[in-house]
């Protein structure tokens, strides 16, 4: 996972959270005095009776569910099938170089290329595993044919 989308989750869950505040809490503070002759309060203005707390814990939890737990679980995978990669594999880089490793080093790989091209990549740099053709089919897109006359 990049850091671009981790911080466009973690941006998009602040701006749900502050929108949430500003709709909930403004009619709480917009109420009347009730001109100070002692009566009763007024009852609770707002969705769901005022229960603010309540509102804000469900937000936080839908945001979590929704957004937070599924990147942190792709994140895992990543991670997980980053360090069972060994000689021998053959990997997408986020290049679009398919290629086999043919050294694994602390922090690179080394991946053999078409006709002896061999790079040196960084582990964040694989993209993904690759098996068969079909994985491979799936990962890159179609080339572009353009049509002759």
């Amino acid at each position: 996972m990049s850091i671009s989308k981790i911080k466009s989750t973690v941006f998009t869950a602040l701006t749900l959270t502050a929108t949430t505040v500003a709709f909930f809490a403004l009619p709480i503070f917009a109420q009347q005095d009730g001109g100070g002759d002692g009566g009763a309060p007024p009852p609770p203005q707002g969705p769901f009776g005022g229960s603010f707390l309540f509102i804000m814990a469900a937000m936080f939890a839908i945001i979590y569910f929704f957004m937070i737990r599924p990147e942190q679980k792709k994140q895992k995978e990543r991670q997980k099938m980053l360090s069972a990669l060994k000689k021998g594999d053959k990997v997408l880089t986020i290049g679009g170089i398919v290629g086999v490793i043919t050294l694994v080093k602390d922090s690179t790989y080394i991946v053999k290329s078409g006709e002896g091209a061999t790079l040196e990549v960084t582990k964040s740099a694989i993209s993904s595993l690759i098996n068969d053709d079909k994985a491979l089919a799936a990962e890159t897109p179609a080339p572009d044919v353009k049509e002759s006359k």
